[in-house]
């Protein structure tokens, strides 16, 4: 019994497949990585405002017991003797100088979830566009393998028209050109 003859476009369709299957799973690979540097950058940032945050609230406690101590200091200024006035000034200035201490922390605090926030940012489109990749990969395969099946040209044709736009977001992934 003959073979029936093969014919030739059976197999690009079947080295185009192998091809479209390596870009979906490294597609997939680096976008998992994209996301979980996301959430980590995200946690991280948020763990840094957290910081900040606490910050902010020592900071306000300090500020009222100056607040406070000023008070007392205006309204007794008349009555204190000089050991004890001397002692409020060095309380507020103490109070002061924590005050500024701070906000010079909260500023550096914030710098930093700041950056870790435009980490997350990038890696977020990143792993987008690694995401549309894959699923225009998949649709390729998909429509090669039942190109494959029917040996129909034209559903291969339409596979690689959906991969060409897989490929695009894949290297689009690497590069965030689009």
């Amino acid at each position: 019994m003959a073979e029936e003859p093969k014919e030739q476009w059976l197999n690009y369709l079947a080295l185009t497949t192998v091809i479209l299957a390596v870009c979906a799973t490294l597609s997939t690979f680096r976008g998992a990585g994209y996301s979980t540097r996301s959430v980590l950058s995200q946690t991280q940032a948020a763990n840094q405002w957290s910081y900040y945050q606490s910050k902010s609230i020592k900071g306000y406690l300090y500020e009222n017991q100056k607040e406070s101590m000023e008070l007392e200091l205006k309204k007794n200024k008349a009555k204190l003797p000089k050991v004890l006035l001397d002692e409020y000034e060095k309380k507020i200035a103490g109070y002061s100088q924590k005050l500024k201490r701070y906000d010079e922390e909260k500023a550096v605090i914030s710098q930093e979830a700041k950056k870790l926030e435009s980490v997350r940012d990038e890696a977020q489109k990143h792993s987008q566009t690694f995401g549309l990749a894959v699923i225009f990969l998949q649709i390729a395969i998909l429509l090669s393998s039942i190109a494959a099946l029917l040996k129909k040209k034209y559903v291969w044709i339409l596979g690689m028209s959906a991969g060409g736009v897989g490929i695009f977001f894949f290297v689009d992934g690497f590069l965030l050109f689009f």
